[in-house]
């Protein structure tokens, strides 16, 4: 008896083990990613070991480590969807032993953790760090900057759970929900984090839909169009003519000392946009037959495909939700993994949802950095700050860890959420979960029917033609005239 109490000691010390050992291993490929993302859009800076130097390498450091967790929220919804089939496919196998529901609930637990702790330590740590001096009168260096970062963190927080307080005891006034606003672990930070699910979730609905309808936008920059009713060779002569007007333009401007510099940066900035529309009507030239007359269209129908997938099952979730009250998202705790496939139609519909939920994920990020109000993120190659790139990271972060919810809540598979995912207060609400999907499913619908509307009136316009009435307006100076869209200058 007591050696079968040895083996079961040593087969869960083993496990536990193994699970370790692999959360490392895929939390270390992620890191590694994350550090080649965020470099290659990083500034570069100076070499030397100063204290700024110290200073942005502890930032970039926590805002690699915030990058994975946010990766690793991306891949756990589908991870968990391809172990369950795994399983089910091979439940004797051996080599797959490792794959279980322990493993799964904890990279789940793991995940809910790291999000946490980035989210309201690391990343508001981070910035506090990087624009702090210390205080006035204390002296200068690492010691002085870290003491304003702990002090303003503790402001933070105060600040924060106030207005939390505040807020739960307005929504919730009764006795069992006053005594739970003195519980800090159990009731402030899942209500904290239940808050931030649900702005993520709004952020992923207002998001998603443009970034959906502008993905052929974006596809369509980077694979050539088939070239219809259009001539090329033409443009390429009209382009060339406005290359060489603005050169002159350039020599002029440079041999007079009194022309303001800002103008002369302005012609340099005209100029290479023209040259790189230049090279896109080049590149448009040499592409073979195949590349623009099929790879083009075959990639915009699948992009219009997986779009019009989603808002049906978003459709036919909302049919679920008003006749079944078991399509409502909600939590598990059971570790039973590998038991009942969860996709009717198995594997082939599991790898579909995989697909699915990278889609909404890329089509999430392209409609946050859409939007006006977030432009001033946009990482650019280089030549991005520290500052930015924590934001950017802070806001991936807000968007993967919402999500999974936001899948579920969709209806885009019945894997239920697991860990600190399935104890959000606002998915057990019946209006919020309907709501939430009805203005997915007509606010996708809405874009696409204006992406496509104002798509097929321009392609109308340019193969008629009447494109080139329009003249397109250069912001030079006005001294020096306007030019118009064929090239030539418009004198005032």
């Amino acid at each position: 008896m007591e050696e079968d109490d040895v083996t079961i000691r040593e087969q869960n010390f083993h496990s536990q083990v193994r699970e370790y050992i692999i959360c490392f291993l895929l939390f270390a490929v992620l890191y590694i990613v994350s550090y080649c993302i965020i470099t290659r859009y990083k500034r570069k800076s100076d070499e030397h070991e100063d204290e700024d130097a110290v200073v942005n390498r502890i930032s970039l450091y926590l805002c690699t480590f915030t990058l994975a967790v946010s990766g690793g929220a991306v891949f756990l919804l589908p991870f968990s969807i391809i172990s369950n089939e795994i399983l089910l496919s091979f439940p004797r196998n051996y080599y797959i032993q490792w794959l279980n529901g322990s493993l799964i609930h904890g990279l789940w637990n793991l995940v809910s953790l790291f999000s946490n702790l980035c989210l309201f330590v690391l990343m508001p740590f981070a910035y506090f760090f990087l624009e702090s001096e210390g205080f006035a009168g204390s002296k200068k260096g690492i010691r002085a900057r870290v003491l304003e970062t702990f002090v303003m963190l503790f402001l933070l927080a105060l600040l924060i759970l106030g207005i939390v307080w505040v807020a739960s005891a307005l929504i919730d006034n009764d006795a069992a929900s006053m005594e739970s606003l003195y519980d800090l672990w159990e009731f402030y930070l899942p209500y904290l984090y239940s808050c931030i699910s649900l702005m993520g979730g709004l952020l992923l609905l207002m998001c998603t839909p443009v970034g959906l309808s502008r993905m052929f936008a974006v596809m369509g920059q980077l694979l050539v169009k088939p070239t219809i009713l259009e001539d090329l060779d033409e443009q390429i002569y009209c382009i060339h003519l406005q290359e060489e007007a603005l050169q002159r333009r350039l020599n002029g401007a440079s041999s007079h000392s009194y022309v303001r510099g800002s103008f002369a940066h302005q012609l340099h900035k005209e100029l290479d946009i023209i040259r790189n529309q230049r090279n896109k009507l080049e590149r448009r030239k040499k592409a073979s037959g195949w590349e623009k007359n099929l790879l083009y269209p075959m990639v915009m129908l699948i992009l219009l495909a997986g779009t019009t997938i989603s808002v049906i099952m978003v459709a036919l979730n909302i049919l679920y939700l008003l006749v079944d009250e078991t399509a409502m998202p909600k939590g598990s705790t059971d570790r039973g993994i590998g038991n009942a496939s969860l996709s009717t139609f198995g594997v082939a519909q599991a790898v579909l949802e995989i697909i699915l939920m990278f889609y909404l994920m890329v089509s999430s990020v392209v409609g946050f950095y859409s939007l006006r109000v977030f432009e001033g993120l946009t990482p650019r190659k280089d030549d991005t700050t520290m500052t930015t790139i924590i934001g950017c990271c802070v806001s991936i972060l807000v968007l993967s860890s919402a999500l999974p919810v936001m899948s579920r809540t969709l209806g885009m598979t019945r894997f239920d959420l697991l860990g600190d995912f399935g104890r959000f207060n606002w998915l057990g609400n019946f209006y919020i979960v309907l709501s939430y999907n009805l203005l997915f499913a007509v606010v996708t619908t809405l874009c696409l029917v204006r992406k496509f509307t104002s798509a097929i009136r321009e392609e109308l316009l340019k193969a008629l033609g009447l494109d080139k009435l329009q003249l397109s307006y250069s912001p030079t100076d006005p001294e020096s005239g306007k030019l118009s869209a064929n090239g030539h200058q418009k004198t005032l």
